[in-house]
């Protein structure tokens, strides 16, 4: 398991991966000082903040495609050289494989997101160490279900990336913001309804669009749980070269 785990972490750590999830994680901290000095103050700040800068870009857009960029790559290399019987012959139980893969996307990409969200946070909130907490456990949330979402994606088309980008822009995106109910089965909706219910005074703009917490963290969970499993099942099942 941990020699699968060091293998997915050589093969997911190009330079280009690399250079854009420090380049993605740096744009809400660059913003978040702009705002900091050019804007605070104003009355609109707090909500402007969290609708724009933490739901719009961080929430919403730098969070999956970072996550997809790495996730839906888990098994890329296999899949290509054609390497992947040798890991399903290897004596070991399926979410054996699965699990290292998982964890690898985090362990590369959720240490720069989680720092990029709390400090653009501290920057936002005037250092208050409880809206920065909140934000760095709801993106936490986050980032363990879309690697769970992404990694199945991988494993169940060779256009992994097309696949997600488009669900991203249309579901989390576009869908979730018009059509009340979408939250329920949205990975943003169950990061915000976190991000909300863990520190409610800091965020104001969210209180009254945002499931409610204990049924964002079942739900949180539960996505990640089923598509562990659905991971599990496709790797038993798929006709592997």
């Amino acid at each position: 398991m941990s020699s699968i785990f060091w293998l997915s972490i050589h093969q997911l750590t190009g330079r280009w991966r690399i250079a854009l999830i420090l380049l993605l994680a740096a744009l809400p901290v660059g913003l978040a000082l702009i705002v900091h000095f050019a804007a605070k103050g104003e009355a609109d700040f707090n909500e402007n903040f969290t609708n724009v800068l933490l739901d719009g870009l961080l929430v919403a857009g730098i969070l999956p495609i970072v996550t997809m960029a790495l996730a839906t790559s888990s098994f890329g290399n296999e899949l290509e050289d054609k390497t992947l019987g040798y890991l399903t012959m290897m004596p070991v139980a399926r979410w054996r494989i699965i699990l290292p893969k998982v964890l690898a996307s985090l362990i590369i990409c959720g240490p720069v997101l989680l720092t990029g969200g709390i400090v653009a946070t501290l920057l936002g909130f005037d250092g208050e160490a409880r809206p920065a907490l909140a934000v760095a456990a709801a993106l936490a949330a986050g980032l363990l279900t879309y690697a769970a979402i992404f990694t199945w994606a991988g494993l169940v088309t060779t256009r992994a990336l097309p696949f997600a980008l488009v669900y991203v822009l249309l579901w989390e995106g576009v869908i979730s913001s018009f059509i009340n109910g979408v939250d329920y089965l949205s990975v943003r909706g169950y990061t915000l309804a976190i991000m909300s219910g863990l520190d409610k005074s800091s965020f104001p703009a969210l209180e009254d669009r945002v499931i409610d917490f204990p049924v964002a963290v079942a739900g949180a969970a539960i996505v990640t749980v089923v598509f562990l499993l659905l991971g599990v099942r496709r790797l038993r099942r798929m006709d592997v070269p």
